[in-house]
Parts: C-alpha cells; structure tokens; sequence
C-alpha cells in the first residue's frame, strides 16, 4: 500500500506557494502507513480565506494542516499553519477520518464556501506563540485552536474522541535517548504521500485522509526530535499536510504526544523533524489553554 505523507503544513506541493511563510514539514510514508480511524483525537486543520482580495469572489475553504485535540476545547496545531493568510481568515477542525471526502461533497452539493466549512469542520479561534519565528534552537512553531462552549458542545456532538496526553515537563530528557530509541513511535496526519517523479519533476500525490505510520528514533535536541523514515525497518514518516500532526511515543504502556510535525526533507524520505511538547517553551505557551501533567 502506498504510505501517505504526514508532515507537511499544507495539503499539497502548489498550495505551499499561496500561503507565504508557511514552512513544509516531511511526511508519512505510503510502503508502510495504514488509515487511523482509531486516531480519532487527530484533526484536520481547514481555512476559510480570501485569496484574492475581491470580495465579490468566492473565499478559498480547504484544510491544510494537522493537530490533535489534547482538550475538549482545544485543537494543537503548528505556528506555522495559523499565521500568514489574508486579514479575515477563519479557522475550522475536522476530526473526519476522509477530510478530503468530506470537502468535495459539500462541493458537490453546492454549498457557499461558509456552508461548506461549517458542513465539514466546527469553527474556532487561532492563538499562535507570540513568539514565532523563533530561531534554528527553537522555532517557537506552536499554535492553538480554541473552542467557545457552543463550539466544544458541536465538536462533542459529531466526533467521538478522548483528548491526547501531554508530556510532563522534561519527561523526554527523562527518559533518556536509548529509552526513546527502544520505544515505539507513532506519527499520524493527513498529508500527502512522499515525493514521486514525474516528467516535470517531483509530485505530491494524495492527502486529505488520517494515516499513520511507525518512525524511528534517531535523536534528542533541546527542542526537537528527529525520527526516522527507513522504509527498510518497516518505518514510514510525515509529508505536505502533516505539519502541526502528533508523533507520539509509547511510554510505560501508554500514547504521550511527544512533538509536533514541523518540517523535514522536501521529498519526504528520510527525515521527520517534530517540535517537542515537554520543553519550557512549548508548556509556557500550552500553559495558558490545558492543565498540564
């Protein structure tokens, strides 16, 4: 079966050029991925945005990133895939296993842009890390989606799902690099699959669909970790979409969100670069949205 790319931050190689400053991640890889309807807790990011400044034009509705409910009421997604887009931008999530379905029947009904992303997606509210861009250290690439109790009340109404658990602070440092290497990881997303060469060059097909994939580990930064696609091993990665997806780690038998897909190698084969959840950074700014363990 194909693998389905995981990382990146928008749904595919032409959308990159129309949202500026948004920075690809890498992705999951179709020998080895498989659909994640049990991943219910992981979402899609969609935007409603004017995307040539003409009001009298239809807006753009398409979904673009991943997140993960890690609260009733609040939706973690990457910096990255919340900031640049035209004044008016309004952000929904989908936690629907065929996001990519979804949106083209609503199309097909003939839905405005507003009926179609209110028919796919529940709307919220973007808070994006103040602080992004960051530096190569530390990208600051954290955001967050927020639900009003209306809000939450629909999303509990349409989706069934059990908030993500966060990782306590310095819980990776904790356990050390040969404890994470020996641990399974998990990265799940809705991006496209990892590059294929065509005559006019490289492509990015698919997306739009919950995937997962296993990864390795291959290390420990102070904010980052790096995992590893080898096909080889039975491993697949993250891709165009992913950007904001969970990578989550097994620890003493249960599923942490370790890190957050960020970005990787642009044809999504080798590399999947995730933003720690259990840095000071990343509580400090989560801090004011979840409890945190």
């Amino acid at each position: 079966m194909r693998r389905t790319a995981l990382l990146a931050s928008l749904a595919t190689a032409a959308l990159a050029a129309a949202v500026a400053g948004a920075t690809p991640a890498s992705a999951i890889s179709t020998d080895n991925s498989q659909p994640a309807p049990d991943r219910t807790e992981v979402g899609a990011l969609l935007v409603q945005w004017d995307r040539d400044a003409d009001p009298t034009t239809p807006d753009v509705v398409d979904w673009y990133c991943s997140g993960t409910m890690i609260d009733r009421d609040v939706f973690l997604t990457a910096a990255h895939c919340t900031t640049d887009w035209a004044p008016g931008a309004r952000f929904y999530v989908s936690l629907d296993q065929d996001v990519e379905g979804a949106l083209a029947e609503a199309r097909e009904a003939g839905l405005s842009p507003e009926q179609v992303a209110a028919a796919v997606g529940v709307e919220g509210t973007a808070h994006t890390n103040p602080a992004y861009p960051g530096n190569s250290a530390d990208s600051q690439d954290i955001a967050v989606v927020t639900f009003d109790p209306g809000q939450a009340a629909e999303l509990d109404r349409r989706w069934d799902f059990t908030p993500a658990r966060l990782p306590s602070a310095g819980q990776l440092d904790a356990l050390g690099s040969r404890t994470l290497d020996a641990s399974r990881w998990e990265v799940v997303g809705y991006g496209t699959e990892e590059a294929q060469r065509e005559p006019g060059g490289h492509v990015h097909p698919g997306g739009g669909v919950r995937m997962k994939a296993e990864v390795g580990f291959n290390a420990l930064n102070r904010t980052w970790v790096r995992l590893a696609m080898n096909t080889g091993r039975g491993y697949g990665g993250a891709c165009y979409g992913d950007s904001g997806g969970p990578n989550f780690v097994t620890i003493d038998g249960e599923l942490v969100l370790a890190a957050t897909t960020i970005t990787g190698d642009t044809p999504c084969y080798a590399t999947n670069v995730a933003y720690r959840m259990d840095t000071p950074t990343a509580r400090g700014f989560l801090d004011d949205f979840v409890d945190l363990p």
